[in-house]
């Protein structure tokens, strides 16, 4: 059930669900937080390359913005989960992405529809560079994809329409969160048969996804997902209470 609610949302909104994937790894199916964080990364990956596939299809994605955010975001999502990542203990890890959470609650509450028009505005590739290797920072140390972040970066600053903005994200999380399974080879184990049937699950939902986006309204979804992350970003602060003293 949780594969899928990830998945379907990954499909209709082009990120989001992802920062529930750790959540699940480490209060559902029990797994100490560093090893649910590096599980988490391939899921989403394969599972947003899925997507990114049906959106190219779609004619609802931008090759060339996706491998040029994507390749500043890699950058971030490698360095981070080598060198940063051992450094930071789990539950620090976890509050980190409970605030990840609550930005990607704030965006998804206040953003515009998937579905909406965006007028065209002119490309800042500085700026969005920068972003793309933030993204790609915040992956690495918390596990998440970033969705939330890279559609409102491309459409704000790369001049992308919505529709076309959520397709190209998933090529860039798919991208990003690779990079940052790389930078945690030989830190975790890997249960792949458990990893194998999630990511199946996931993927699921994402072709789902990417069919009801066009045919559902998503304004209202995004501001009930939205809620219900806040209420997942307290239980993960209240579990990791013992960070703030």
């Amino acid at each position: 059930m949780f594969a899928g609610l990830i998945g379907l949302s990954l499909g209709m909104l082009g990120g989001g669900g992802s920062v529930l994937t750790v959540p699940v790894f480490v209060y559902v199916m029990g797994f100490e937080a560093k090893q649910a964080i590096a599980l988490t990364l391939p899921v989403v990956g394969v599972t947003s390359l899925v997507g990114a596939a049906a959106h190219w299809r779609a004619g609802t994605i931008r090759i060339t913005a996706a491998l040029i955010f994507g390749a500043a975001a890699m950058a971030g999502s490698f360095l981070s989960a080598r060198f940063l990542a051992p450094l930071v203990g789990g539950p620090v890890q976890l509050v980190l992405l409970a605030a990840a959470m609550l930005a990607a609650a704030t965006s998804m509450y206040r953003g515009t529809s998937p579905g909406s028009a965006h007028p065209a505005r002119p490309a800042r590739p500085a700026r969005l560079l920068t972003i793309a290797f933030a993204v790609g920072t915040l992956t690495g140390l918390v596990g998440i994809g970033g969705g939330f972040l890279i559609v409102p970066a491309l459409v704000l600053l790369a001049g992308i329409p919505m529709k076309e903005a959520v397709g190209t994200s998933l090529l860039v999380i798919a991208l990003n969160t690779f990079a940052g399974w790389l930078g945690y080879a030989g830190q975790t184990s890997t249960p792949w048969g458990f990893l194998l049937a999630f990511t199946a699950v996931a993927i699921a939902g994402i072709l789902i996804g990417t069919r009801l986006v066009r045919l559902v309204p998503a304004a209202r979804l995004k501001r009930a997902f939205a809620i219900f992350l806040l209420f997942v970003a307290g239980f993960v602060l209240y579990q990791n209470r013992e960070v703030f003293g």
